[in-house]
C-alpha cells in the first residue's frame, strides 16, 4: 500500500479509502442493502491488512449504526494511533427544528454523538456532508475550528458543493484565522465529471485533499447497464444520480468492458485506476460488500492505463447536469 500526505497536512493516508456507508444494521436508516455488524467486520479488517488505514463514514449512514460498527471494529482489530477515521455532519438525525444542518448548536452536538458512536475521544477528519444555506457560512466556519481546538477533531473537511461556495469558505477561513478545510469530498467518476470544470482546480491550486465518493458510480461502471442487483432495486439516490444520462453513460460503460477484457482484469480496476490517476485525486473511497471487491480495489493502484486508453474511455463523455449535492 502507498501512503501520501492528505492534502497540505502532514498527515498520511493509504491511497485508498474504506467508505463504511455499506456497513449498518438494516432497518435503521434508509439503506436496506446495508450489511450488520457480523458481516462488516470482515471487510474492515480485511481493508487493514492490506494496508488501507483510512476510513469513512457518516452520523447519518444507518442513523449512527455505521459509526458503531467501525469504531468496534477498530477497537479490536486496530491501533487507533495508525488508523485515520472520517465521519461527516449535516444530515436529518432526529425530529425536531435542530435534528440536521450546520449550525454552531449542531456541529457540536452531532460530533459528541459520532464520538460516543465511535468510541473514540477524536476524529481525525470531520467533514461537512454538504452546504448548509440556512446557516451562515461564518457560523459554521468558526464552530469547525472550535472543535479542532478543543481537540475533537484533527482536520476539518468539506464535501459535495458549488466551487464558488468552497472557495468563499476558504476565503472565510483565511480572512479570520480560523481552521481551514483539508479536504473535499466529491461525486467524481469516469461518467460523472463535470467536477473538473471548476472545483478540481480549485483544489489543486488551494492544495486541498481530494477524496472521491462513487468513483464506481455506486457499482454502474462494473457492470452492464441492465444488470440488477438488491442495491438497484433500492436505490433512489443513485437513480437521481445516473437516471437522466444513462444513454449517454452507456458507451463509456461499454469501453471499460472492453478494456478490461484486454487487460484480463475486472472492470472496477479499470474504472478506479482511471479516478486515482486524475491529477488531485489523494484517495478515492470505495464500498465493499463482496470478498474481491477491497482486493480489486488495491490492485487497481497498480493497474496503469496507456494514454490511448484514457483518451479511449474519457471521449464518449457529454456534459451532464450537476448532481450529488443534496
Amino acid at each position: 500500500m502507498e501512503y501520501v500526505k492528505l492534502g497540505r497536512t502532514g498527515l498520511d493516508v493509504s491511497r485508498l479509502s474504506l467508505g463504511c456507508m455499506s456497513y449498518g444494521e438494516p432497518g435503521r436508516g434508509s439503506h436496506s442493502w446495508s450489511l450488520p455488524e457480523d458481516e462488516a467486520r470482515p471487510f474492515i479488517r480485511r481493508a487493514l491488512e492490506l494496508g488501507v488505514n483510512f476510513f469513512d463514514t457518516a452520523n447519518v449512514y444507518s442513523l449512527g449504526s455505521s459509526e458503531e460498527i467501525l469504531g468496534r471494529a477498530l477497537r479490536d482489530f486496530a491501533d487507533r494511533d495508525e488508523v485515520v477515521v472520517a465521519t461527516k455532519v449535516w444530515g436529518v438525525m432526529r425530529e425536531g427544528a435542530n435534528g440536521r444542518g450546520l449550525s454552531r448548536k449542531a456541529i457540536i452536538a452531532e460530533l459528541d454523538h459520532s464520538l460516543r458512536r465511535l468510541g473514540t475521544d477524536y476524529v481525525d477528519l470531520y467533514q461537512i456532508h454538504r452546504f448548509d444555506p440556512a446557516t451562515p457560512l461564518e457560523e459554521t466556519l468558526e464552530a469547525l475550528h472550535d472543535v479542532v481546538k478543543a481537540g475533537k477533531a484533527r482536520y476539518i473537511g468539506a464535501s459535495s458543493m458549488y466551487a464558488w461556495q468552497f472557495a468563499k469558505a476558504l476565503y472565510l477561513a483565511d480572512q479570520h484565522g480560523w481552521t481551514r478545510f483539508a479536504t473535499m469530498q466529491n461525486h467524481y467518476n469516469l461518467i460523472y465529471r463535470e467536477e473538473e470544470r471548476e472545483m478540481l482546480p480549485l483544489c489543486l491550486a488551494e492544495g486541498i485533499g481530494v477524496i472521491p465518493w462513487s468513483p464506481l458510480a455506486r457499482g454502474r461502471l462494473t457492470r452492464d447497464p441492465d444488470a440488477v442487483t438488491a442495491r438497484t432495486k433500492d436505490d433512489a439516490f443513485g437513480d437521481g444520480l445516473y437516471g437522466a444520462s444513462e444513454a449517454a453513460d452507456a458507451e463509456i460503460i461499454a469501453r471499460v468492458a472492453r478494456i478490461a477484457e484486454q487487460r484480463g482484469v475486472p472492470r472496477a480496476q479499470v474504472a478506479l485506476a482511471w479516478v486515482a490517476s486524475r491529477p488531485g485525486v489523494t484517495a478515492p473511497i470505495v464500498g465493499a460488500t463482496k470478498p474481491q471487491h477491497l482486493d480489486d480495489a488495491v490492485a487497481a493502484l497498480d493497474l496503469v492505463l496507456s494514454a490511448e486508453e484514457v483518451a479511449a474511455l474519457e471521449e464518449p463523455y457529454v456534459p451532464h447536469r450537476v448532481a450529488g449535492f443534496q
